[in-house]
């Protein structure tokens, strides 16, 4: 059976966050059977920073940043038995909401969220958004995190159903390797600079690097060349996710910073958590509501709820504590967040809406 999924982007992590939890789900359906297109424009230079080949586990279609070339791939949604559309697009995500007046009559409709806050509150603020009109009409949305505030909001709205899909970790491709001189550091973080992070950064980050003046920071991510740091913050730029388990696991802890809206909703663990985790380092996270679903706190992760106490736990942290942290939540994730077990989720799901369907067509 076929899936067309119309995303951001697969081939590249290039200031898209999503790549590695599209790659990571869609890589595990394939190896359930599924035939997985996924649909990506030509946009925000992904396709010259990409960090990856075409998979030989989904057909990739790169279509041109252009109307025509929107409405042709939109008219590609009739080949599959189940639709996609993700959130964060970034180009034409209204018009490809279009996806799902081309689906087939028995096929399923899937709105695949990865940043439910935020669409939850543009579709707060706009009454007559086209998402807003179409959620009745639409099978399901999938979230990428959000819990039971998330559910009961896109339930609110006119969804059929919502139904979280975490974000989980791919052990084939993070894991522990050895420590990298490049990212040698006290504190690192991986975060990209944005609007609805940045004050949580200098709250979580940077504040405590001017406290522990004698301890090394890392920071890479993009857009921190012009930003004003203490003298111990070294920046990196972009790291392409060849070098995200070197960058985790070179560092005596590693950081998580939540965006607002993902903070302020909880049950949102960024695919940093699991990425870090995965590779054994020690997690130091903002708190949000929900994180003792996926780790426990003082034993699989530290967590913070200012900038104060990131400061603590660094200052206090030992390499001995640290690793055991770091391993102890990595038997976690391997236990119970993998991108297999989602994956096991997400087929169920399709394959036993599938069926119904067709009975009542054949009946």
């Amino acid at each position: 059976m076929k899936i067309a999924f119309y995303g951001s982007s697969l081939l590249s992590a290039y200031w898209n966050g999503a790549a590695t939890y599209y790659r990571g789900m869609l890589r595990e359906l394939a190896a359930r059977g599924w035939e997985v297109t996924f649909y990506e424009p030509d946009a925000f230079d992904r396709q010259q920073h990409r960090d990856i080949d075409p998979p030989e586990w989904a057909k990739v279609v790169v279509w041109e940043n252009d109307p025509a070339a929107c409405r042709a791939v939109v008219a590609r949604a009739a080949e599959a038995d189940v639709v996609v559309k993700a959130s964060g697009v970034g180009v034409f995500d209204n018009e490809l909401l279009a996806v799902f007046d081309h689906a087939r009559p028995d096929a399923l409709t899937a709105y695949w969220d990865v940043d439910a806050p935020a669409t939850l509150a543009e579709l707060r603020a706009e009454p007559d958004h086209p998402l807003r009109r179409d959620l009745p009409n639409i099978d399901m949305v999938l979230t990428y995190g959000g819990g039971p505030p998330v559910i009961e909001a896109y339930e609110a709205l006119g969804a059929r159903m919502c139904r979280p899909i975490y974000n989980a970790l791919d052990p084939t491709t993070h894991h522990p390797v050895a420590p990298d001189p490049r990212f040698t550091a006290d504190l690192s973080l991986l975060a990209n600079r944005l609007p609805d992070r940045e004050a949580r950064i200098e709250r979580f980050f940077i504040e405590p690097a001017a406290v522990l003046s004698g301890r090394h920071f890392l920071l890479g991510g993009n857009g921190w060349h012009d930003k004003a740091l203490p003298v111990n913050v070294r920046t990196l730029g972009h790291v392409g996710t060849a070098d995200h388990n070197a960058f985790n696991c070179s560092s005596l802890a590693v950081l998580n910073v939540s965006r607002d809206s993902m903070a302020e909703n909880g049950f949102s663990p960024a695919t940093r958590v699991f990425e870090a985790a995965g590779a054994g380092a020690c997690l130091i996270t903002d708190h949000w509501e929900g994180i003792d679903q996926f780790l426990k706190p003082d034993e699989e992760v530290l967590v913070a709820r200012d900038g104060q106490e990131v400061a603590e736990h660094l200052a206090a942290l030992t390499p001995g504590r640290a690793r055991a942290i770091g391993d102890a939540a990595r038997r976690r994730v391997l236990a119970d967040h993998t991108y297999a077990q989602r994956a096991d989720e997400a087929d169920a799901l399709f394959r036993s809406m599938l069926a119904a369907r067709r009975e009542r067509s054949a009946a």
